[in-house]
């Protein structure tokens, strides 16, 4: 199982950094679309990319895990609200919905910090 995690933690964080930092130019898009401001799109920008470094540590510090995967969870059900409620086609929601589905197996298997 930690073999499989570890590719979750790398495979989220990959695919965070790929979008929020090489195709920032559709996040610009995507957000106009869903009528939120630059400083929400900031903000999530950042989160996402605190998160996957934190997610991507817990590869050495496993305690990292639990917390961060779960923030990253609600931000791709967050995503999948916004792709919903503009009316997106299908292919749109896959992503999120892969990494929250992710997210939740990094949360039920990782080392819970209480």
């Amino acid at each position: 199982m930690n073999t499989l995690a570890i590719l979750a933690q790398i495979v989220i964080a990959a695919s965070i950094i790929y979008v929020w930092v090489f195709r920032f130019d559709n996040i610009i898009i995507e957000f106009k679309q869903y009528e939120l401001g630059v400083l929400v799109r900031s903000g999530v920008g950042a989160a996402k990319i605190i998160l996957a470094t934190l997610i991507v540590a817990g590869i050495w510090y496993p305690a990292l895990v639990f917390i961060p995967s779960l923030l990253m969870g609600f931000l791709m059900l967050s995503a999948q609200y916004f792709h919903f409620k503009v009316k997106n086609p299908l292919h749109k929601y896959i992503p999120s919905f892969f990494l929250l589905l992710l997210c939740l197996f990094l949360a039920y298997v990782s080392e819970r910090p209480f």
